[in-house]
Parts: C-alpha cells; sequence; structure tokens
C-alpha cells in the first residue's frame, strides 16, 4: 500500500508483511492502493453516486446496534456497486485493463492482512477454548480485591494485554470479570468499563499487534516493528491520565466475594508458547529475511496444526494415565471434569474467527481503494495535508475516528501517501488507535463492551467522562511531539 514512500526513504526492498512472494513485492511496491485512476471522476455523477453509496454503507454500520443488522453486509454491497460503477464506466472509455489491475491490488492488500488477522484469531479462540482466560478471569475473582485496586488491575491487564491479545478480546476479558464481581453496582461497573476501553485502546496503540490500524502501517511497510515501542510512553499517559481521575470517585469498599474455579485443558499453555513463537517467526521473517511477516504467521499456523494433531492422537493415553492419577487420590471433581475433555481442533478454531470482521474489513478496504481510484482521497490529502499541517491533520482524523471507525480513516491515510516524517506517522497511528476512546461507539473495544455490559456500560455514561478522556489524548500527543521530537525531522 505504501510502498512508494517507503522506497524512497529506503533504497533496498521494503521488509513488509502481507505481500505475496515476488510478484507482491512488485504489485505493492509503492503503488498498489495508491492507485489514482487515469479517469478523474471526483466530479460526475457515478463519483457522486459512489460517494453517497458508501456514506450511506457506513451511516448503516454505525447504526448496527440499533438495526441490529452486522457491519460487514452494508459494506460488502457498498464495495460491489462502487467498483461495478467504476468497471462500467472503464470499459465504456476503452480502460478496462486499468481498473481491473486497480482492483487486484486493492484486493491483495486485503489478503494479505485478512490472512495476518485469521491466523492471529485462531490463537486467540485456541487459548479461550483451552480456557485460558477463564482461569485469569478465575485467579482475579478468588482474590478479592476492592472496587479501587479492581479498577487499576483491570485496567492495567488491558493495557499490558492488549499489544499480544488484540484490544477486543482484552476488553471482552476485563469487562467479564468486572461484571461479575461488581454486579448490580452499575456505577462501578460503568467507571470500570470506561477505564478497561481506554486502557485496551492506548495498549494496542504501541504495538503492530495490538491493532487493526497498527498492523496496517506496519504491514505498509513505513515504520520498522521496534520504532513502534517509542508510542509506549505517550500511550500510558493516555492510559494512565483519566485513569487517576476517575479512580478518585471509587467508593473504597470491597464486593462480596465470589469463587470460580476453572482449571485450562490439556496443552494451554504450549499454545501460549506456540503464539508467542509465532509472533516472533514474523518479526524474525520481516527484520532478518525482508520477506513478509504473513509467511512467519501461516508457518505458525503450522505450529498449532501440528500440535493440534499431537493433543488428538495422544488424548486417550493422557486421559487413562490422569484418570489412575485422580482415582488413586480420590479427587471426583478433577475426574467429573475428565469427562468434558475433547480433542483439539484446529479447523474449529479458524471457523470461530471474527468473520463479521473480516468481512467487513475488506468492505472498507475495497470502498476506500475504489473511492481512492476514483480521485476522492487525492483530493482530501491535498485539503488535509497540503491545507493543513500535518500534526493538526493527524490530530483531528484521531478525533474524527470516534465517530468513523478507525480502520477506513487510516486506509485511507495510507492510501493518500502524504509525505511526512516517522514522527508523525507514529502520530496518526497513535491519535486513530486512542481517539476512538473519546465515545463508546468509537472502538470495536467499546462497542462490544457496551453489548456485554448491557445496561451497566452504556453511551452516555461513557460520555460524560469525555472530557477527561480526551485530556489524556491530547497529554499523549504533547507527550509524543516532546518525547519523540528526534522523529519528526
Amino acid at each position: 500500500m505504501l510502498m512508494r514512500h517507503h522506497a524512497l526513504r529506503q533504497p533496498r526492498p521494503a521488509r513488509r508483511w502481507l505481500f505475496l512472494w515476488a510478484m507482491a513485492l512488485l504489485i505493492f511496491s509503492p503503488c498498489a492502493l495508491a492507485i489514482t485512476g487515469e479517469l478523474d471522476l471526483t466530479s460526475s455523477t457515478t463519483g457522486f453516486l459512489a460517494l453517497g453509496i458508501f456514506i450511506l454503507a457506513y451511516a448503516l454500520v454505525m447504526a448496527e446496534e440499533k438495526i441490529h443488522m452486522r457491519k460487514s453486509k452494508p459494506v460488502l454491497v457498498a464495495a460491489g456497486i462502487i467498483w461495478g460503477l467504476i468497471g462500467w464506466v472503464y470499459v465504456q472509455n476503452g480502460l478496462s485493463e486499468t481498473s481491473e489491475y486497480a482492483f487486484r491490488m486493492t484486493l491483495l492488500e486485503f489478503t494479505e492482512l485478512m490472512l495476518f488477522l485469521l491466523v492471529a484469531m485462531t490463537y486467540i479462540n485456541a487459548m479461550e477454548e483451552r480456557r485460558v482466560f477463564d482461569a485469569l478471569r478465575s485467579w482475579m475473582l478468588r482474590k478479592g480485591f476492592n472496587y479501587r485496586t479492581l479498577f487499576w488491575l483491570t485496567g492495567g491487564l488491558a493495557f499490558f494485554l492488549s499489544p499480544i491479545a488484540d484490544n477486543l478480546t482484552t476488553a471482552l476479558l476485563m469487562c467479564a470479570v468486572i461484571t461479575k464481581v461488581a454486579e448490580g453496582d452499575k456505577r462501578f461497573i460503568n467507571l470500570a468499563c470506561i477505564n478497561i476501553v481506554v486502557a485496551a485502546n492506548a495498549g494496542g496503540a504501541f504495538s503492530p499487534f495490538g491493532d487493526i490500524t497498527t498492523l496496517m502501517v506496519w504491514q505498509a511497510g513505513i515504520i520498522p516493528f521496534q520504532e513502534f515501542f517509542i508510542l509506549f510512553v505517550p500511550a500510558l499517559v493516555n492510559f494512565l491520565l483519566p485513569a487517576t481521575i476517575m479512580s478518585l470517585v471509587i467508593k473504597d469498599q470491597k464486593p462480596a466475594s465470589v469463587y470460580e474455579e476453572v482449571i485450562m485443558k490439556r496443552g494451554a499453555r504450549r499454545i501460549i508458547a506456540l503464539f508467542l513463537l509465532t509472533i516472533t517467526t514474523a518479526v524474525l521473517c520481516h527484520t532478518l529475511l525482508d520477506l513478509p511477516p504473513v509467511l512467519g504467521m501461516m508457518t505458525g499456523l503450522g505450529y498449532l496444526q501440528f500440535f493440534g494433531f499431537y493433543l488428538r492422537k495422544s488424548l486417550p493415553k493422557s486421559l487413562a494415565r490422569k484418570r489412575e492419577i485422580y482415582s488413586r487420590e480420590g479427587d471426583n471433581k478433577k475426574l467429573a471434569q475428565l469427562g468434558s475433555v475433547v480433542p483439539f481442533d484446529v479447523f474449529n478454531r479458524v471457523a470461530r474467527a471474527e468473520w463479521d470482521t473480516l468481512l467487513f474489513f475488506y468492505g472498507v478496504v475495497m470502498c476506500v481503494g475504489g473511492l481512492g481510484f476514483m480521485g476522492y482521497l487525492g483530493l482530501l490529502s491535498e485539503a488535509l495535508y497540503s491545507g493543513w499541517n500535518p500534526t493538526w491533520a493527524n490530530v483531528v482524523l484521531g478525533v474524527v475516528s470516534a465517530v468513523v471507525d478507525n480502520i477506513p480513516v487510516m486506509f485511507a491515510v495510507l492510501t493518500m501517501q502524504p509525505a511526512m516524517s516517522d514522527g508523525q506517522w507514529l502520530l496518526i497511528t497513535l491519535t486513530a488507535g486512542v481517539g476512538g476512546s473519546l465515545l463508546s461507539i468509537g472502538s470495536a473495544a467499546g462497542v462490544a463492551v457496551m453489548g456485554q455490559a448491557r445496561g451497566s456500560y452504556t453511551f452516555m455514561g461513557h460520555l460524560r467522562w469525555t472530557p477527561v478522556i480526551l485530556l489524556g489524548y491530547v497529554a499523549s500527543i504533547l507527550v509524543h511531539l516532546w518525547l519523540n521530537a528526534a522523529s519528526f525531522g
């Protein structure tokens, strides 16, 4: 997607992930998604129609909670119509090969990222099936923390887990703890859920694996893997400042104790280790071999498949051995649990991936790519990055991501290819990542937590604390501008 800009800065082959072998390296070499069509359709009836269709589709996406229609549906249809309109116009002008090439480039961009995300989601689902997250929740419940400790613990874990487990999964896990421990205390649940959403989004902003937007920037080859981590302190400020203010109104009381014992299923710890090995493989493919990181992720899926095969084959012997041990010890509870153990199947985990999210991402990528091909992103880039200072443009786009999902915002910026320093690219990564925290509907984590803590964590409950969250947003930007000033050169 952004290989042209990267190529200007780095003469050797771009170390990007998610591009297919030699052909993809050529295809996605700087120009892939920055393609602008030979025909300027921005002032045409076709262009206006396409723009209107995209706006309508996105209005339906934003109304997902009200109309109960999955967000992937409208953008999938919109993508088909937009590219259909482009194809028709280009066929009429004898330029069908140009539109076909642009569509293929846009599709390949999505495919690479989808495979990366699919592997990550499969590992997360595998750990969920092996009860890793249930065990973590159980541990926190048994400790009997007071409200203030629970507020900081769930927020802190959300911040440090989201760079690895993604902000959505982390937010849901921490929300499950809060709603169970503080059941009935809507005021505390609302406050704790706000903290979790802010922390999860902030934690995801400084890691290439923490959020789709950071993944997109790393994929584009603009920022090296290790450079994302200079956003750690700004992201930490974004979490800590509003959390500190919110914690002042939490009553110093202890919830009723909740006892829940969860035993992880066989192989859980080894799957965690394989996930870390997979991430390491992806990073090494990118940094040492100049190969797309998706190669490492798909190899990691192979690790999981082999391990799943081992778990299935060795299950009978393992069950027989454990039955003998538990019978000798007289542990009837563990004997009963053995009856529920089923063989691990990696393909069941793939099937449980967030397909609505992946298809939504496809629709957004294709819609934005089509509008960019028509020339609209060129106009937007000119207005934002030529008419404004890049810093202000990136700050404003971060606020916009609280209303419009950060995926199309980041994808649009990447497709525009504005000439910016690494510091500015990190700034838009930060603002797009944490800007969604300003509203409960501004991020996938916020929307998911609203569904899980329905009635306790609400849009208006979050909105009352938006000024405090905005304070953290501004502070994180200022810290980045000051602390990482050298990257703006």
